[in-house]
């Protein structure tokens, strides 16, 4: 999987197309990313010791990873990503601008 925590990304189908957010966490065994504003359900949380009222949290769903895209960090676009070895070392490249990332 070549997306990973604190990637920008784009979503580029579904209900929440077009939106961009920060990959949370991402989840390669399950091929899914949880992407921060992006497939946001509500959750009903029952009164307890803790919170003695109870509440509706906001929780954000993962999605599967073929549904975004990254974000390219020199031109704010959509790019694929790729390999490439600098000094010895295999590094993700941005395929639009060749810009090495992180």
């Amino acid at each position: 999987m070549k997306i990973r925590t604190g990637d920008t990304v784009l979503v580029i189908s579904g209900d929440d197309k077009g939106k961009t957010g920060k990959v949370l966490k991402a989840l390669p065994k399950e091929n899914k990313v949880i992407v921060e504003g992006v497939n946001v359900n509500k959750k009903h949380v029952k009164p307890s010791q803790a919170n003695p009222k109870g509440s509706i949290k906001e929780i954000n769903l993962p999605i599967d990873v073929s549904n975004v895209a990254f974000v390219d960090p020199k031109t704010n676009k959509a790019t694929k990503v790729g390999y490439t070895e600098v000094d010895g070392k295999k590094v993700r490249v941005a395929k639009k601008s060749g810009e090495i990332i992180k």
